[in-house]
C-alpha cells in the first residue's frame, strides 16, 4: 500500500492531546490574545460578543459575470486546462482580446 505523504507541522499533537486529557492549564500571557483560555467566563464572554462572518467560495466580484454554457472543441478546452489553474480566466481574456480587435464580426 502506498505511503501517504503528510506535511510535517511544528505542533506536537500527541503532547497537546495528552495535556488536554490531564487538564493541564494552557500557558497564557496578556500578549497571547484577548482572553485567558483557562478562564471559562472570559472565553464565553469573548465568543458571546464575537461577530463571525462566513462565506462560501471567493468574495463576490464588483461586477457580476453571467454563467455561460457553450460547446467548444475538446482540444481547445484541454489546451486551456493544461495551462493550470485560472484557465477559465484565460479563456475570458482570449475572448476579450478577440472582441477588442474586432474579431467578433461574422
Amino acid at each position: 500500500m502506498p505511503k501517504k505523504h503528510t506535511k510535517p507541522t511544528a505542533t506536537d499533537w500527541e503532547r497537546v492531546k495528552r495535556e488536554a486529557a490531564q487538564g493541564v492549564p494552557i500557558a497564557h500571557t496578556a500578549a497571547d490574545g484577548p482572553y485567558d483560555p483557562n478562564d471559562a467566563a472570559a472565553v464565553a464572554a469573548y465568543w458571546q460578543e464575537a461577530n463571525i462572518k462566513r462565506g462560501r467560495g471567493r468574495p463576490a466580484a464588483a461586477v457580476k459575470r453571467p454563467t455561460l454554457n457553450m460547446r467548444i472543441d475538446a482540444d481547445v478546452l484541454e489546451a486551456f486546462k493544461a495551462t493550470g489553474q485560472g484557465w477559465q480566466t484565460r479563456i475570458n481574456a482570449a475572448l476579450r482580446d478577440a472582441v477588442a480587435h474586432g474579431l467578433n464580426k461574422a
